[in-house]
């Protein structure tokens, strides 16, 4: 599992989904946790933040500030997620469309390319471990009922 992990870090690394700082345009809400509030570790992943065990699932929490390659993957991918659709798809994570202006105005802004294609090999590599699948499987399912949500509301 690391050696899977080490690869996708190295897809990830000084890659983001724009080109300049998008915290600027939030004022950095996704970094904006406290003690109770983070990002989900994938299975085995190690993070040297702070974990915590929240509805069976290990979150890493911050304060707000980190290195990069500190980050849980999760930080390294969001505002997109990659689902399993035919073949890898990079989707809006809309979980995270309370925190994320970037996630309601995807179709409007031109996202990194480079960011979009890395995090696409990414999720093959993800995909490809068994445990990582059924992990990324379950995450799909709830960013599909965020959408739902978001689109009733609308």
């Amino acid at each position: 599992m690391k050696s899977i992990y080490d690869k996708v870090y190295r897809l990830l690394d000084g890659v983001t989904p724009l080109k300049a700082d998008c915290g600027q345009l939030c004022g950095k809400n996704c970094c904006k946790g406290d003690s109770r509030t983070g990002m989900l570790l994938f299975p085995g992943e190690e993070t040297t933040l702070n974990v915590i065990e929240e509805n069976g699932r290990r979150l890493a929490v911050c304060g707000g500030k980190c290195e990069r390659h500190d980050r849980p993957l999760s930080c390294m991918m969001f505002p997109f997620f990659p689902v399993e659709d035919n073949g890898i798809k990079i989707v809006p994570d809309y979980r995270g469309i309370n925190v994320c202006p970037m996630i309601a105005h995807s179709d409007e802004i031109r996202f990194s390319r480079q960011f979009m294609r890395r995090l696409r090999a990414a999720g093959k590599i993800l995909y490809s471990d068994p445990e990582c699948a059924e992990f990324m499987k379950e995450i799909s399912e709830e960013i599909e009922d965020a959408k739902a949500i978001n689109e009733m509301i609308l």
